[in-house]
């Protein structure tokens, strides 16, 4: 890709410690110091020290300052990148020691696991041979794989086979199918490197647009193999797909496993993990079990409850020496062998269990589940399963495509169920302290669990003040609507700061790339420039507004995604978009491409065929930033040191993959937006259809030749 730039440190044990994107981020804040200050020392460095992840509202700038004089006495010695790199390694270690830093904090980490850097990384071998199995046995007749297939679990081959981006596509197609158009990844026996790159960049950018967590992930990190990174990736992967029946809506039997005083709103806001638990602590009870498993990890080291879920489950595959036996060791395979029986494949080993490892026994119970839930069967009994109206479906559509945004910008809460888990006001205070730093007084919030009403309240009080600050519409919309789960005032509030955070990017290039002369940018300009650069291109398609129906083809945007990087788009690939099964081709096609390219995108297929208002602009949109912050012309070694600090954003988003829906990195400010930041309509009545599930597409031939003829033409 021609906007990516790596950043290389000389020490291997330095580099290991960091990311390419925390690298990048880094290397912008220390050159722009540098650029602005003559040179670094340690009586200008604290300051810039303060506001670095780990050392934030933690340690002081004093303190820092302290520690930086230890090290070097001469305030005036200039310190280097590398220096820096080890002093802030040092002082995060030093903050850790002296808080007693602890395990995961968040409830949702088996989806967060190995995604952000950690001062020692060692990946875990039976993880590592667990997710190998799994490739083995899912991708092992894939077409194109299986000259690869099978890995040896015992060796380093899957971290040399990730290197060019192809299994990771594939293993995302296997969790969630249709994910990617696979003619959109490069395959090819040997890929050059701007090849494997944006494989890489559709993967990653795919893997959020599931439901991953990939802050602090580059493609450069899976270019490199780097294992603890990889692993933590397949590990999302693998358990989205393990866990993907484990809600309301796939399985509505899942009812059965709550008493009616529970309130089916809350059962709604259960994360997979957490009805995972709740269903087998069901058959626990049933089976006689009279503890409560609250765990995939000290709970059940001994194997009993595995003892009794088999027997709750599969009574003729139950066998008395997992009863009788008092070794925890003997009653753990005994458990895998009957669970073997069932179906479920061996993933695990009896060390896995006795030891407590959490993700692979969380696998292994989602297997059970699969392969035998002992749930109802009659699905007219259950009342969820009665079809919904059409609104009702829009509203679940949209509330899909605003989890994976809000998700994507790496906030402490990992959203389940969107009109749920914003009733109490956190969330939407956490997005907004995202997207716009420094508006939430966290001092007048309260932090979940929240028993009070009254505080969930002010919570969401706290989030109209500020959208009113920023000029939103916020007609018949109070705090209360927000307590009380109104679903399409919700979606509207969302919408609008979806909109504000795009146009707030695109700002800030802007500005960077004309200074304070810079006009701000409307939603009129993003349908300029589109159809401007269709037009210099060559070609004839226009867009008449975000709403034009014949945007319905999808030749609009490959002729847009070919203007901005005329290789991206294989036009013997594509089809004339005249009837539904040629256009959602396009669609699909379409969105693996503009991921490809570096675009973070959330709309479905069937959101360009339906021309929905609010994606098509996210879609268009996302599509300019990343024209816009991409490298026009080679630069000098000067220019480009230089430039790391003039595009702090876009080498940002150009590590992250993201080119379109993400916050602001921490320490920055937010260019003020105009009072139109809310010109759109927030009513779905002038909208199309909100996103679709995912399909499946048929496989195309992948043919990395691209042309410049669109069909038709």
């Amino acid at each position: 890709m021609s906007g990516f730039v790596g950043v290389v440190v000389s020490d291997p044990s330095l580099q290991g410690h960091f990311t390419q994107v925390e690298l990048r981020s880094l290397k912008a804040k220390f050159v722009s110091l540098k650029r602005e200050s003559g040179h670094v020392t340690t009586k200008n460095l604290p300051g810039l020290m303060k506001k670095l992840k780990g050392l934030n509202e933690v340690v002081s700038e004093e303190e820092i300052a302290a520690f930086l004089l230890e090290v070097c006495p001469d305030s005036d010695q200039e310190i280097e990148f590398e220096q820096f790199l080890r002093e802030y390694l040092n002082l995060q270690e030093r903050v850790s020691s002296k808080a007693g830093a602890s395990g995961s904090k968040n409830s949702w980490s088996f989806l967060k696991s190995s995604t952000t850097t950690l001062i020692h990384h060692s990946p875990n071998q039976a993880e590592k041979s667990s997710y190998v199995a799994h490739i083995n046995a899912y991708l092992g007749n894939d077409p194109f794989l299986k000259k690869y297939l099978p890995i040896d679990p015992a060796g380093n081959d899957l971290f040399d086979l990730v290197r060019d981006g192809v299994v990771l596509c594939k293993l995302i197609n296997v969790a969630v199918p249709g994910t990617i158009d696979e003619r959109a990844i490069n395959k090819k026996r040997i890929l050059n490197p701007w090849e494997r790159n944006e494989n890489h960049t559709l993967c990653l950018n795919s893997a959020k647009a599931i439901g991953c967590t990939v802050v602090n992930l580059g493609a450069q990190d899976l270019v490199e193999g780097r294992a603890h990174l990889v692993l933590g990736l397949i590990s999302q992967i693998i358990k989205i797909q393990l866990l993907a029946d484990l809600n309301l809506k796939r399985t509505p039997q899942l009812v059965e496993i709550f008493d009616d005083s529970k309130d089916i709103d809350e059962v709604l806001s259960l994360s997979p993990e957490k009805l995972l638990l709740q269903w087998m602590n069901y058959h626990l009870k049933k089976a006689g079990y009279k503890k409560i498993v609250t765990n995939f990890s000290s709970d059940i080291k001994d194997a009993e409850a595995y003892a009794y879920l088999i027997k709750a489950l599969a009574p003729e595959h139950s066998s008395i020496l997992a009863f009788d036996t008092k070794d925890p060791a003997v009653r753990a395979k005994v458990v895998l062998d009957q669970a073997e029986k069932l179906g479920c494949k061996r993933y695990l080993s009896p060390k896995d269990i006795t030891e407590g490892s959490p993700n692979l026994n969380l696998a292994f119970v989602a297997q059970i589940f699969q392969h035998r839930n002992g749930l109802s069967t009659d699905t007219r009994q259950v009342t969820l399963t009665q079809t919904s109206s059409r609104d009702e479906v829009i509203l679940c559509r949209e509330e899909r495509a605003f989890r994976m945004w809000i998700n994507s910008l790496g906030i402490a809460t990992y959203v389940n169920n969107v009109f749920e888990d914003v009733r109490n006001g956190w969330v939407l205070l956490e997005v907004l302290d995202k997207v716009c730093p420094g508006y939430v007084n966290w001092k007048l919030a309260t932090k979940p669990p929240i028993k009070m009403p009254f505080r969930k309240l002010e919570n969401c009080n706290q989030v109209i003040n500020i959208a009113k600050d920023l000029k939103f519409s916020m007609v018949n919309l109070a705090g209360n609507d927000i307590v009380q789960g109104n679903k399409k005032l919700i979606v509207a509030l969302l919408w609008q700061l979806m909109r504000f955070n795009i146009l707030q990017l695109l700002n800030k290039l802007r500005f960077h790339s004309q200074g304070s002369q810079g006009k701000e940018i409307t939603d009129a300009d993003i349908l300029s420039w589109a159809n401007n650069k269709v037009k210099v291109s060559g070609r004839n398609s226009r867009m008449e507004s975000f709403k034009d129906k014949n945007l319905s083809s999808g030749i609009f945007f490959l002729e847009l995604l070919s203007a901005v990087e005329p290789r991206v788009v294989n036009w013997k690939v594509v089809s004339k978009g005249v009837n539904d099964d040629e256009k959602k081709l396009n669609a699909t096609y379409i969105i693996s491409v503009a991921r490809k390219l570096g675009c973070s995108v959330f709309l479905l297929p069937e959101d360009i065929i339906d021309v929905n208002q609010k994606m098509i602009l996210t879609l268009t949109a996302s599509i300019m930033y990343w024209s816009l912050q991409k490298p026009q012309q080679p630069e000098t070694s000067e220019q480009s040191e230089s430039s790391y600090a003039a595009s702090d954003a876009a080498s940002d988003i150009a590590s992250e993959d993201s080119a379109s829906i993400i916050a602001p990195s921490e320490g920055e400010e937010v260019n003020s937006l105009p009072d139109r930041a809310s010109n759109m309509p927030t009513d779905d009545t002038s909208t199309s259809e909100a996103p679709a599930a995912d399909t499946s597409t048929s496989e195309a031939p992948a043919d990395d030749t691209s042309t410049s003829e669109t069909p038709g033409r």
